[in-house]
């Protein structure tokens, strides 16, 4: 005796996925829920509020009292600013100078993985070419290679070149000062490029397809459509990716200090306040004043591209 397994209706089914949603939606937009939204914002606020009140307070403020008591006796100064950032000092000023060292290897380091990574993906979601699926499998696989394990045969790279059987393939660069950026440029992009690949391939493959071939019977080319339909609706993904890969650069001292090396000319505003923490410790007010410097320009990056940051982190998880 056999007995009928009931079956639910599809429309059952999506009431009940319905009403789970509804019920986390739910519960994420309670009281209790913006409570502690707020709690953790303050957590992560205070230290960095601490911070700014502790760069423009006096030295001997700073090394006496607490950054609190700012409040009960405020006095504050743009001396340490000015010492950090202009001060004749090489071991604890001209701060500047290596700001702008740090913009000089950030900018490219984002732009160029962005320009690569969105072709790639492209290529890999909407043209149809022998070995595409092997292909994105071996570039999703480089994201498990250590960035540590690919330092030395890249710098081997730079110094020697590529010589396969004696014979001169690539000829090594022999980069001097400001021309050393470029070997950053290189490394953050080869290290960015598989995960960048990967999330915008993500984003892209789940274009309408209905789109793409309305654009195709219209006469659209490929060079057509990316640049007019897929470029504006992975804005948010683009963003999204810029944003983790700027505060990666920004905050990378390792790379930048192997391949850019520690002079003043090419070294990154993280190998300064590497030095200053090493050899000026004591100097509280000169460290606060250089570590709110550095953490200036991605809250800025970050707060101008909230929207979008938050739109690419969503914009995958619902489908319909």
């Amino acid at each position: 005796m056999t007995t009928a397994t009931p079956t639910v209706p599809a429309g059952t089914q999506a009431t009940e996925k319905t009403t789970v949603a509804g019920r986390v939606r739910k519960r994420l937009n309670s009281r209790m829920a913006t409570l502690v939204s707020i709690v953790i914002a303050l957590v992560w606020t205070i230290p960095t509020f601490g911070l700014l009140i502790s760069s423009v307070r006096p030295e001997d403020q700073i090394k006496t009292t607490g950054w609190w008591t700012f409040f009960t006796n405020p006095q504050f100064t743009l001396d340490n600013y000015q010492q950090v950032l202009f001060g004749s000092s090489s071991s604890s000023g001209q701060l500047a100078t290596y700001f702008i060292n740090s913009l000089a290897i950030t900018i490219p380091s984002v732009l160029f993985p962005l320009a690569f990574a969105s072709l790639a993906a492209y290529a890999l979601a909407w043209i149809n070419f022998k070995g595409r699926d092997w292909l994105y499998i071996a570039i999703f696989a480089l994201q498990i290679v250590p960035l540590q394990m690919a330092l030395v045969p890249l710098l081997r790279f730079f110094s020697t070149g590529v010589t396969i059987a004696g014979v001169t393939v690539l000829p090594a660069w022999d980069l001097v000062d400001e021309q050393k950026f470029a070997q950053v440029w290189f490394a953050h992009t080869c290290f960015a490029l598989p995960f960048a690949v990967f999330l915008l391939h993500n984003f892209i493959a789940q274009l309408p397809r209905d789109l793409m071939e309305a654009a195709r019977v219209d006469g659209a080319t490929h060079p057509k459509i990316f640049r007019t339909i897929v470029l504006p609706l992975i804005t948010p993904a683009l963003a999204a990716f810029g944003i983790f890969q700027f505060l990666w650069v920004w905050n990378d001292l390792l790379v930048a200090l192997i391949f850019a090396g520690g002079r003043s000319e090419t070294a990154p505003l993280t190998v300064k306040l590497a030095e200053m923490a090493g050899t000026r410790g004591n100097e509280w007010q000169r460290l606060t004043a250089g570590a709110f410097v550095s953490i200036v320009v991605p809250l800025i990056v970050f707060l101008s591209l909230q929207r979008f940051f938050v739109r690419g982190l969503l914009a995958g998880s619902v489908k319909g």
